[in-house]
């Protein structure tokens, strides 16, 4: 159907449920006026409301308040697409598509209103109904144990869900235009029987959805599903089966545990990944086997993901191969397969250059690094011997080597020892990496094979621009260079070669074309070596735990930053990253957990008690939010011991722990005057005020100040007539500078 098709027919169609709307109103008025009691075939009640011309955008879409979005939603829509279709296919029922969009008020109006009105949900009920949303309304699909957590804005269905239909459906019948709130009737054989957007009243919307179902002439065919037994629903794609299949595997015992899940191995064509899911993340060892054995055999699509889940646990190579060969297999008609096994095979199963084991075990006998002078004159006399040896001894190698070395380094720094003369280091820095290109290419004519040859090459002809160069002599250097390196050169090499892999896969995915996991394999083991490496930095940790996000290698990422975290325990940047990672995939009940583990493996817990007592002032602030006192009582406690124990450690961080202590004194103190409990109240206020005066104005992570806190406090005092107490909270805000003290300070 082309676009001017749609448009007409959408047109038509509302042109036709005004025309029924107002045949109907004329009928019910006479009806009325002749006093006739209504008959079995007069029009069904209006739902929704009219366009008129009282009904602004708010009359007609009121936006949800707290206690309808409070209430369920009675609307059943089905998980995927694929399900949809084949419910439909079994029961002769039409598809009934649903888009909404956050933020837009009629959409708004549809998810925390209608969507929750049994009215509505008998409307829709004859449909298969399903809901399209690019929006994440919970930060995870799943918990650890593989159980669903529902949406809450759609109620049977997860985010991951409602956010994958909805390409589907842009694609086949949204015309590119992704607008919203939307409702499209599907027919068997898929074409479009109504397009409804933009129309200015619900009522028109739902006599055009009931006359969708009104005027087809196709029987539906009932499906009996309650008087089933469990066992025998596994086949079925239908959300209700899913749903009671799902709870019997949780409520049942081993035996029928078993059953079920034989049960989806003999029905892969349904699709029954939540209940694979359950068993691959349940605590039977041997039914976790069973599922991932299931999930070597699957074919479909809408097992990518449980697969790639799946590898996270630890199980032997026969098997992880197994479940990447199925990745592989689902990827010949599905991009994101075939995506997660390349990504899988570089990380799991290919094979490097580099072996990272073989340099943990050599960096931890290496000497310790000596600080070297980079001063110029520190430089030029050190290339200065080693020119003076080359010299006399034209015909070693291992001379030219170590001029080419002198000489690079200085070229290197040569416009930071030059600051008076850019121009002058400029030109300087272009004859210094000449000459130690000649002196290197000297060395290899003499026979040499040593990897630093390649290794000044390389590192040469990066800084001057040539990275061509550059990655073909940092691929040769690496293959020959000893584990165990801790200089400069070994350490740029690796990053040089790093970055020679990460431009093939960035190249190969911006031409939509299959890359090698090998590629990926090499830079993930020189990176792994980097973040051992003494001249690692954090930059590198950060941009290679991005890059891992981005290949959608979460686990994988997830450790490697909580190792980036112990190896650089003061990088800010990477504990953020640490903490919204936490919260993302998480929740904030693991977040303190993780840095109890994390300062268990570090040699010295106290580097990282300032961030951990930063997380734990990030997960009372949040129980605040949630009016979970108690809980916030203990984080907060944990928090402050936390920050002395960042004092203890390191003195220089006495002043932003001090503030941050005062804080939660005052945060706790807030929730205890919630408590009605006014004497710790004032105990902490008056310690809080004491710790750090100054923060009396600043506002916590839930946006209120020490001062406001006391103010509200030092009211109550007075009307119980604390006199005692109010005395010394005077005193104390007394202290105080008033300005920090106004109730509306920013």
């Amino acid at each position: 159907m082309t676009t001017q098709q749609n448009q007409s027919a959408r047109w038509h169609l509302v042109g036709a449920i005004a025309l029924a709307a107002v045949v109907g109103l004329v009928s019910t008025a006479v009806a009325q006026d002749a006093g006739d009691a209504p008959k079995p075939d007069d029009p069904p009640p209006t739902i929704g409301t009219r366009q008129g011309p009282d009904v602004g955008r708010e009359g007609m879409w009121p936006a949800p308040t707290d206690e309808d979005w409070a209430k369920p939603v009675l609307i059943t829509f089905q998980r995927s697409w694929d399900d949809a279709l084949a419910i439909s296919k079994e029961t002769n029922r039409a598809i009934l598509c649903c888009i909404n969009m956050d933020g837009e008020i009629a959409s708004e109006h549809y998810a925390g209103v209608r969507y929750r009105q049994s009215d509505v949900a008998a409307l829709y009920a004859p449909y298969v109904c399903v809901i399209a949303s690019v929006y994440r309304h919970n930060p995870r699909d799943y918990d650890d144990a593989g159980n669903r957590i529902l949406c809450p804005r759609f109620g049977s269905v997860t985010c991951g869900e409602h956010i994958a239909i909805e390409p589907i459906l842009y694609e086949k019948y949204l015309n590119g235009d992704r607008v919203a709130p939307r409702h499209i009737m599907v027919e068997l054989d898929g074409s479009e029987s109504y397009d409804m957007y933009y129309i200015n009243d619900t009522a028109s919307v739902f006599d055009g959805i009931r006359e969708g179902i009104t005027n087809r002439n196709i029987a539906t065919t009932p499906v009996v599903r309650g008087d089933r037994p469990a066992v025998e629903r596994v086949g079925s794609r239908a959300i209700q089966d899913r749903e009671v299949v799902e709870k019997a595997y949780r409520n049942g015992d081993a035996a029928a545990r078993r059953a079920l899940l034989e049960q989806a191995l003999a029905n892969a064509d349904a699709d029954p990944v939540e209940l694979l899911r359950l068993a691959v993340f349940g605590l039977d060892s041997d039914l976790s086997k069973v599922a991932r054995k299931g999930l070597t055999d699957a074919t479909s699509a809408a097992a990518t993901d449980l697969i790639a889940e799946a590898l996270r646990v630890p199980m032997d190579t026969a098997e992880r191969d197994a479940l990447i060969t199925a990745l592989e297999r689902i990827g010949a008609t599905s991009r994101r397969a075939a995506w997660l096994a390349t990504v899988q095979r570089g990380l799991s199963g290919g094979t490097s250059e580099v072996d990272p084991e073989r340099w943990k075990a050599a960096l931890s006998r290496a000497d310790p690094v000596v600080t070297q002078s980079y001063e110029r004159h520190a430089l030029e006399q050190s290339r200065s011997r080693r020119n003076v040896v080359a010299r006399e001894r034209p015909e070693d190698p291992i001379a030219q080597v170590e001029l080419a070395e002198a000489t690079l380094e200085l070229a290197l720094r040569a416009e930071s020892v030059e600051t008076e003369n850019p121009k002058h280091a400029k030109a300087l820095q272009k004859l210094l990496y000449h000459d130690a290109r000649t002196a290197a290419l000297a060395a290899e004519k003499l026979g040499s094979t040593d990897w630093r040859i390649s290794a000044v090459l390389s590192r040469a002809a990066y800084f001057e621009g040539d990275v061509e160069t550059a990655y073909a002599r940092a691929e040769t250097a690496v293959k020959a260079m000893p584990s165990g390196e801790t200089g400069w050169n070994a350490a740029t090499v690796l990053t040089i070669f790093g970055e020679s892999r990460f431009k093939a896969i960035k190249s190969a995915v911006k031409q939509k074309q299959k890359w090698s996991p090998e590629w990926l394999a090499d830079l993930h083991a020189a990176y792994t070596v980097l973040l051992q490496h003494p001249r690692g930095t954090v930059e590198q940790a950060l941009w290679y735990y991005d890059f891992l996000d981005w290949l959608r290698a979460r686990h994988r990422a997830g450790t490697f930053l909580e190792a980036a975290v112990v190896r650089f325990p003061g990088s800010t940047v990477l504990h953020q990253r640490l903490r919204i990672r936490q919260l993302r995939t998480r929740g904030i009940g693991n977040l303190e957990a993780t840095y109890t583990r994390l300062m268990e493996q570090s040699e010295n817990p106290g580097d990282l008690a300032w961030f951990a007592g930063y997380a734990s002032m990030v997960a009372a602030d949040v129980r605040r939010r949630t009016r979970n006192g108690d809980k916030a009582v203990a984080a907060y406690g944990r928090a402050i011991a936390h920050f002395e124990a960042a004092i203890a450690n390191n003195a220089l961080s006495r002043i932003s722990s001090d503030n941050y202590i005062a804080l939660m004194l005052a945060g706790r103190a807030r929730v205890k005057y919630q408590q009605s409990d006014d004497d710790a109240a004032l105990s902490d206020v008056l310690a809080s005020f004491a710790r750090s005066p100054s923060s009396a104005g600043t506002r916590d992570g839930v946006g209120i100040t020490p001062g406001e806190t006391a103010q509200m406090l030092l009211a109550r005092l007075k009307s119980t007539e604390r006199t005692e107490q109010v005395a010394q909270l005077e005193e104390a805000l007394g202290k105080i500078d008033p300005e920090l003290l106004l109730p509306d300070r920013p």
